[in-house]
This record gives C-alpha cells, sequence and structure tokens, in this order.
C-alpha cells in the first residue's frame, strides 16, 4: 500500500517550491513559450523535477505521464501510473494571481485511486481517494445538487450569448481548480470545449466524483487515462441533475469543434 502521509507531504512540498517561485510573493520568474500561446516557467520544471524523482521514490513501479515531461510509451506497459500538472494554470501563476494548483494523481488500471491539488497561495489543499470521498483543507467536500440548467453557477468572465441563463462566478485559470469548484458547491458546471490532456484533469476529476458530481468528458462519455493518446475532447463536472441537460445543450457545439481538430 501507498504512505498517502509521505504523498500529501510531498505534493504540500511541491506547492511551497512553486509559492517560493511565484512573482505574485514578488519573486522574479524566468517565463518563455512552449508554442505560441502556451507558457511555461522555470517553476513549472523546477517543480515537475522535484515530484518525478519523489514519487519515483515513493513508488518505483509506476509510470509517469506529465506535461512537462517528455512521453516515454513504456508508460502503457504497467497498471500505475502518476498524472502530474506541476503547474495548472500557468497564466494565473506567472500573472502573480492565485489560480494556480500542482495536481498529482495516482492512476491504475485506467481509474485514479488517489488525487491531491495543492493551491498553496489560495491556502488550499484538496485530496480524494477512490470509495472514500474528498476534502478541502480537512473538510469533507459534498458537491452541487442543483436540479436546473438554468441559473447554474459557471467559473467564467462571461458566458455567451446562447448560454445567457448560466450565471458566471470566479474563474481560476487552473482547469483542476474550476472542477474542484463544483465538488466544494461553489459552482454548479465546468465545461471545456477543446482537446485537452490527462494530466489536466486526472486528479480534480476524481476529486469532484467522491464529492457526488457528475464527471465526464464533453459528449457525456466516460473519462480513461493512460491511454496511447493521452488527450481527450473537453470535460463537463456538473451536478448530477443538471449534467444530461449541459450535455445536450452543447452537442452540436462539441461536434463541431472536435471535427475542426
Amino acid at each position: 500500500m501507498i504512505d498517502r502521509d509521505r504523498l500529501e507531504a510531498i505534493v504540500r512540498e511541491a506547492g511551497r517550491i512553486a509559492l517560493s517561485r511565484w512573482p505574485g510573493h514578488g519573486h522574479a520568474l524566468h517565463t518563455w513559450e512552449k508554442d505560441p500561446g502556451n507558457p511555461v516557467s522555470a517553476a513549472d520544471l523546477e517543480v515537475d523535477g522535484f515530484l518525478k524523482r519523489e514519487l519515483g521514490l515513493l513508488l518505483p513501479a509506476a509510470g509517469w505521464l506529465s506535461e512537462e515531461t517528455v512521453d516515454a510509451p513504456e508508460r502503457l506497459e504497467g497498471g500505475l501510473i502518476w498524472l502530474v500538472d506541476p503547474i495548472d494554470g500557468t497564466r494565473d501563476f506567472i500573472r502573480g494571481r492565485a489560480g494556480w494548483a500542482v495536481s498529482v494523481a495516482l492512476v491504475s488500471s485506467g481509474r485514479p485511486l488517489l488525487g491531491m491539488l495543492a493551491a498553496p497561495a489560495r491556502e488550499e489543499f484538496w485530496q480524494g481517494e477512490a470509495g472514500h470521498g474528498s476534502w478541502r483543507n480537512g473538510v469533507r467536500l459534498v458537491a452541487s445538487r442543483r436540479t436546473a440548467l438554468p441559473g447554474a453557477r459557471v467559473p467564467a468572465e462571461a458566458v455567451p450569448h446562447g448560454d445567457a441563463d448560466l450565471v458566471p462566478v470566479a474563474r481560476p485559470n487552473s482547469i483542476a481548480l474550476r472542477m474542484a469548484m463544483v465538488a466544494a458547491d461553489e459552482a454548479d458546471l465546468v465545461a471545456t470545449l477543446r482537446w485537452g490532456y490527462e494530466w489536466d484533469i486526472g486528479a480534480a476529476a476524481l476529486i469532484a466524483r467522491e464529492a457526488g458530481a457528475a464527471v465526464t468528458d464533453a459528449f457525456g462519455g466516460p473519462l480513461n487515462y493512460n491511454k496511447r493518446d493521452p488527450r481527450a475532447f473537453g470535460v463537463l463536472v456538473s451536478a448530477p441533475g443538471i449534467h444530461q441537460a449541459a450535455v445536450d445543450r452543447l452537442a452540436d457545439r462539441a461536434r463541431e469543434l472536435s471535427a475542426q481538430d
């Protein structure tokens, strides 16, 4: 069995390292673009290296898939894998905003077993365990129970004209934190309509699901992990009572956008 206390200590330390480099505390930070519109910083790489070393020591049998590490095909050969986004929400991190988190999930046979989010700039630590629930700062999470899509809270700067019946609430750049907002009943719906990666959502999907939220891809299908192609089209996290209505509303847009890519 994995030492959960040690895992928590590792993820918290990764958050501390990131916080010590965060411009929000006045620290200078070296940043660049991996490709146009895709920023990265020296802190991303430092946290990634720390987690790769420490998680490898904690569970040597597990494979590795991270946003900041070149994908290695041997990860497909084992049943266990770490999914890591060393700093999810890099844009907020670089701008000195608090909407970022270190995301770590342990996946077994395509399903998350443990998920943790360290968001030290917000003084938050989130964790979930398959079959046992999820917590923020030690408080058990219970997801939104909304039953009507109109009026649903969505983390967004603004909503499209066709979704004017939804209510925007504060939006962190981190998709993991936005998903966790549904787990904490601070939002009712989070949906993305683009290709994303397993490391973006693995930990937060488990945390939301264990709090009672419905969690699928943009089409309402299951999320799977440690695939040869680590992408999925979109994620949809919501109160269970509005999930099908959200899938139905987004269906045409999801089909059109997925076909473009």
